[in-house]
């Protein structure tokens, strides 16, 4: 049985539970949840929960800027175990098989899961519970995230870098369309264009995008998905296609990186294992390999 100052707390939770499992441990998180509590649990696994913690950070647990609800999980003793964001972007922070599987139940209710993104061990395990062995994901992909953590010395030019203004936003929007669509294979100014393209500006708005743009040409483009204290973690890396290779990529990625370990301990940032290219870029800047991740794109989708 819970303990007696759990069990106030629990009932509340199995009231906003999405699903009924055996004692409703899966509930939905709400503004009247302990914030720091979540966000403590969740600053034991940085920098994978990064991006979580970002936008609850940012957001609140509810917001339509989350795409997504947010989800807790409690043991029978009234333990926070598990955290997830299950909309668009599905992330899951646990240790425990009956979180996953109890998260995995409510994202088979879901009709707006673009994509699933963590370690990759975890989850794989979130996958299995999520199809039980029913059906392929229509995109797999094995990702590498790379850690920087010093300051490195700058060579050549300084790139003219400054944060991107709204102004921008015809520049960006393309480029990042271009990045979403190679990515995962679909476009996304062919489904929600007017929708991408205020989510590029709001990003814009709170000073998350960073760009290099000479005699209009976007040279160089950066988006900051999440920016705590312990851990930034980085999006959308572009370089234009015909200056790659000339030392561009490596003086701006150095330069970015040197502004922005000013605030943070440690910039992240996820590369195909595919992307032979861009991972040598990574190294050349002072990464390092920090782990294995997994990208499921399932066979349904609603927008990006």
């Amino acid at each position: 049985m819970y303990p007696l100052a759990k069990t106030k707390h629990m009932a509340a939770a199995t009231a906003r539970s999405s699903i009924q499992l055996p004692f409703s441990a899966a509930y939905l998180l709400t503004e009247a949840e302990n914030r720091d509590e979540v966000l403590d649990f969740l600053a034991q696994q940085l920098p994978h929960t990064v991006v979580m913690s970002g936008l609850i950070r940012d957001n609140g647990f509810v917001s339509a800027a989350n795409r997504g609800s947010f989800h807790g999980y409690r043991d029978e003793a009234g333990r926070l175990t598990g955290v997830a964001l299950i909309g668009h972007a599905t992330f899951v922070d646990t240790r425990e098989d009956a979180a996953l599987a109890a998260f995995a139940a409510i994202a088979q209710r879901s009709e707006s899961i673009h994509m699933i993104l963590g370690k990759e061990k975890l989850i794989n395990g979130f996958w299995n519970y999520y199809v039980n062995g029913r059906g392929l994901p229509r995109l797999r992909l094995t990702e590498l995230l790379f850690e920087q953590t010093n300051a490195c010395e700058s060579t050549g030019p300084k790139p003219a870098l400054r944060l991107a203004t709204v102004a921008d936003l015809d520049s960006i929007v393309p480029i990042h369309a271009q990045l979403a669509l190679v990515e995962s294979g679909i476009n996304p100014l062919e489904l929600d264009a007017a929708g991408f393209r205020e989510r590029c500006a709001r990003r814009i708005r709170k000073g998350r995008v960073w760009v290099w743009i000479e005699d209009s040409t976007l040279i160089f483009k950066a988006d900051i998905a999440s920016a705590l204290p312990e851990s930034t973690y980085m999006e959308g890396l572009y370089i234009d296609p015909q200056l790659r290779r000339k030392g561009y990529g490596l003086r701006t990625l150095t330069e970015l990186g040197n502004i922005l370990l000013q605030n943070t301990k440690a910039l992240h940032v996820l590369v195909n294992e595919q992307n032979q290219a861009g991972q040598a870029l990574l190294h050349r800047a002072g990464y390092r390999l920090r782990d294995r991740y997994a990208t499921i794109f399932p066979a349904t989708h609603e927008t990006i």
